[in-house]
């Protein structure tokens, strides 16, 4: 197999992943839909880091440890899991109590920053407490590694292709959200909004947790 033939098959499977709604595809639009572009791209860049995290560490051969050791795995699931469901919790406790209806009005430890970095360290906090795109990366990134080939820089290349691809769906994300942005501007849009991601996040926390 060769590196062309290589990158293009790694494509089309991280691209049907990247396409396939997620907790990922929530976050981002949940935070661009309501204005925040500025932390949207925080969030984004945060994930991809993640994603960039777990290839390096894959192509080292360090998330091998996720599936020889499952104390390794059952702390960062529960460390993931607690996350999700605190984060989730957050934003449904902000849509019932109709916080959003007026910035103003937010609770500081409900109100979030409208800052580049928030919104990367949030993205980055939920894609590298979730085990199970490390698991992902051991069980795909070596099959599509030619033989022969330097195994770091090959798995580096492999991810940077999913980055490249994540950056692509992202923009069309926020662009989507963003030309929707005057009707989810509303309260009662922006409370049904943080009502729907809340559940969302929150479900895939409960998922978590039980090691579905």
């Amino acid at each position: 197999m060769t590196i062309s033939t290589t990158l293009w098959s790694f494509a089309l499977v991280v691209g049907l992943l990247t396409l396939t709604p997620g907790l990922d595809t929530a976050l981002v639009l949940r935070t661009a839909a309501l204005g925040r572009r500025r932390r949207a791209w925080g969030v984004v860049l945060g994930i991809q880091t993640g994603i960039f995290v777990w290839g390096a560490l894959t192509s080292l051969g360090v998330t091998a440890l996720l599936t020889a050791s499952q104390v390794a795995y059952e702390i960062l699931r529960w460390a993931g899991a607690v996350y999700l469901l605190w984060m989730g919790a957050r934003m449904l406790i902000d849509a019932w109590r109709g916080m959003r209806a007026d910035g103003a009005d937010e609770a500081p430890s409900l109100k979030e920053a409208e800052t580049l970095y928030e919104g990367w360290r949030q993205g980055a906090l939920t894609n590298l407490l979730n085990p199970k795109v490390g698991v992902f990366y051991v069980a795909i990134l070596p099959q599509f590694i030619p033989a022969g080939a330097p195994h770091f820089t090959t798995g580096l290349l492999l991810t940077c292709v999913h980055i490249l691809l994540g950056l692509l769906w992202s923009m069309a994300l926020i662009a989507f959200a963003q030309a929707l942005r005057g009707w989810l501007q509303r309260p009662a849009a922006r409370r049904a909004l943080d009502r729907v991601t809340g559940t969302v996040i929150a479900g895939f926390g409960l998922k978590l947790a039980l090691g579905d």
